[in-house]
Parts: structure tokens; C-alpha cells; sequence
């Protein structure tokens, strides 16, 4: 029923096909630490808008929350008006009750991955962020290494990374918050941490402070509450789509500068 292929025919297919495509995006328009959904939604808005955008993703999955929801229980739910963004994604929901929607976990997130890559934006998985590129006081690109290498012993872990280099960064790595870390660590910029739970003013003024925090280094998602001290949101997402939306925008307009 199959086509005769050898293993080895199989092994050159992989190999060759990654290191082409890496090769060419060691320098890239974006890159995107985190492929989460607000990475995500900034991966396809910058894509779609002819950006050579680069998502960068420690775990072997993508989509991050947008998966599980909350305890463990796989719905999201999103706010209005988050059911725009639902509609253009052509994500199923319904209306659980006025202002307030439900939709899939599994299906709402992969078909935003896939929207994501059929916009032209490439994921790097099980890569994982390790400091940024700095040049003239400005984010230039980021140092990786492959994931696994953090679970080796100390003894062998002199495993050098690779640099990636970019026009713009965005950290989309969730309360963890670690391209900004990397700059707080060197005193560059001051870092607060997300508040208690308070879902109406969270989810706005998320939305509200996305954007550049440093020349070069734009934050959306969760990011932007640890790094401006907004209080948590929970398993709730629609600021999660319009952040990324807007980090995307502000992107593309740092970019014609």
C-alpha cells in the first residue's frame, strides 16, 4: 500500500528539511518566546502581515493553558467580546450566559495552531529561552538551547547555546515572565508580580499595557501582569487573543520606524 522508503531516506527527509528552515530563520523580523495563546495570536496577526515571525517553545507542545482551561477541567471561557476573535478563528462556542461564552479546550487550541502556522509563522518546540541578544541597548534577537539540556547533570551540561537574531522580541512566556527576567537580573528594568485573582480589572489592563517595555522587547499575555503588577485572571482568555493582537499592531508599527 506504501511507497518502498528506506530508513535512512527517512532520516535525511528530517534532518534536512529542520536544519533548511532553522538555518533560515536564525535571523527573523519576530521572534516569540512562549506559544501560548497570546504568542500565538501575535505569531499569526505578524505572519499574516508578512512578518518573517519565529515562535520560540520550551515544551514539546504548543498552546500552553489554551489546552487545559482551569483545574484540570479542558473548557475556556472568554468574555465578550472575545467571540470576535472566536468567529475569525471559526472556534465553536456558546453562550453560557449573557456576556460570558464557552468553548473546547483541544478544539479551540488547535485551530488556533493551526491558523498560527497556516499564517506562515514556524515553531521552534522543546527550545528553551536562555538570555536575549543585547546590542546598543536594544533586544536584537535571543540565546537558546534545546530544553532537554536544562535536565542534564551538572556535570555534563556544557552544552553551548545558539543565537537567534531578530528586529523584535516578544516575551509571551507567561507569569514566569523570563525575557524580562533576563533584563531585570542586569537591572535594566524593574519587574513587580501579578496580584491576587480580580478577572475585570486583570483582563483589561492587560490588553492595556501590552506593548514595548524595552527598546526592542515587547510583552503581551500573562507577561504583562507579572511585569506590571496586575492582578491574576485565571482560566478566563479573551485578553489573552486581544493582547497578542495588540503587541502584534505595536510591532508592526515599531517595525516601519
Amino acid at each position: 500500500m506504501f511507497k518502498r522508503i528506506s530508513e535512512a531516506q527517512v532520516s535525511r527527509a528530517i534532518i534536512t528539511e529542520f536544519n533548511n528552515w532553522l538555518s533560515d530563520y536564525v535571523v527573523s523580523d519576530v521572534i516569540i518566546v512562549g506559544g501560548g495563546p497570546s504568542g500565538l495570536i501575535a505569531a499569526r496577526e505578524l505572519a499574516l502581515s508578512g512578518k518573517k515571525t519565529l515562535v520560540v517553545e520550551s515544551n514539546n507542545y504548543i498552546g500552553g493553558g489554551f489546552w487545559i482551561g482551569g483545574y484540570l477541567m479542558n473548557t475556556l471561557t472568554f468574555r465578550s467580546p472575545s467571540e470576535k476573535i472566536l468567529d475569525e478563528l471559526k472556534i465553536p462556542y456558546r453562550e453560557f450566559e449573557e456576556g460570558l461564552f464557552v468553548a473546547d479546550g483541544p478544539s479551540a487550541c488547535s485551530k488556533l495552531i493551526s491558523a498560527t502556522c497556516d499564517a506562515g509563522a514556524k515553531i521552534l518546540n522543546m527550545t528553551k529561552f536562555d538570555d536575549v541578544v543585547l546590542r546598543n541597548n536594544k533586544v536584537e534577537g535571543v540565546v537558546i538551547n534545546w530544553t532537554p539540556v536544562s535536565a542534564l547533570p551538572r556535570a555534563i551540561t556544557c552544552v553551548d547555546p545558539i543565537s537567534l537574531e531578530s528586529k523584535a522580541v516578544v516575551d509571551a512566556t507567561g507569569h514566569d515572565a523570563w525575557v524580562c527576567r533576563s533584563l531585570e537580573k542586569r537591572k535594566l528594568i524593574d519587574i513587580e508580580t501579578y496580584g491576587p485573582m480580580d478577572i475585570n480589572v486583570s483582563e483589561d489592563a492587560v490588553v492595556e499595557k501590552t506593548g514595548e517595555i524595552f527598546p526592542g522587547l515587547f510583552v503581551c499575555g500573562m507577561s504583562v501582569s507579572t511585569v506590571y503588577g496586575i492582578p491574576r485572571m485565571g482560566p478566563t482568555f479573551g485578553s489573552m487573543l486581544y493582547s497578542g493582537k495588540k503587541a502584534a499592531s505595536s510591532i508592526n508599527d515599531f517595525l516601519k520606524n
